[in-house]
């Protein structure tokens, strides 16, 4: 199902670049997570799904970049679920996605510890073009709006999939990440 929807390769090529950038962009404001990955400097990590795969790799500066797909990597992250629907739903209703992971255990160990605690600060980003009070009116209705859909993929799913510490904010509660 997934190769029959695969865009041009010029469009894979420019995406994965969008992605990289993108990730860049959070890690510069994580020091702590460009200091973990300044020791896995090189290391190839593939991350695929289906036919889509990108292969990162960290640079001396802590961020990562683009390496060749045909690289040998250190590190394969394959997400085992097809269906484009599922993923959707195990992570709407606050599950990570099924994965398998292949080779090194430390470069696996400072994965799971980026993807565990580093966020994109979203109304930090948006208070630059829109001003504070707006940037955190527009996060807290996304999270609102949010917390709605994961009640809702509960529901249809058969089962609650707001967990009691995660709701959406209560009045006088900020939606923002504490550093």
């Amino acid at each position: 199902m997934i190769s029959a929807l695969q865009p041009p390769e010029w469009m894979i090529d420019e995406l994965q670049n969008r992605v990289v950038l993108f990730l860049n962009h959070v890690l510069i404001q994580e020091p702590q997570a460009q200091d973990r990955l300044r020791r896995q400097v090189g290391k190839p990590v593939r991350m695929q799904w289906g036919e889509i795969h990108l292969t990162l790799a960290a640079t001396p500066a802590g961020l990562v970049e683009r390496v060749a797909p045909e690289s040998k990597t250190d590190l394969t992250v394959t997400l085992t679920q097809s269906s484009p629907l599922d993923i959707a739903r195990s992570v709407l209703s606050g599950d990570k996605p099924k994965v398998d992971i292949q080779g090194d255990v430390q470069l696996a160990a400072e994965v799971a510890w980026l993807v565990d605690n580093v966020r994109w600060d979203v109304e930090e980003d948006l208070s630059r073009f829109v001003g504070d009070a707006a940037a955190h009116t527009l996060v807290r209705a996304a999270s609102t709006a949010a917390h709605g859909l994961r009640a809702f993929v509960g529901k249809v799913s058969g089962g609650s999939s707001a967990r009691p510490d995660e709701g959406a904010p209560t009045a006088g509660e900020s939606s923002g990440r504490q550093a």
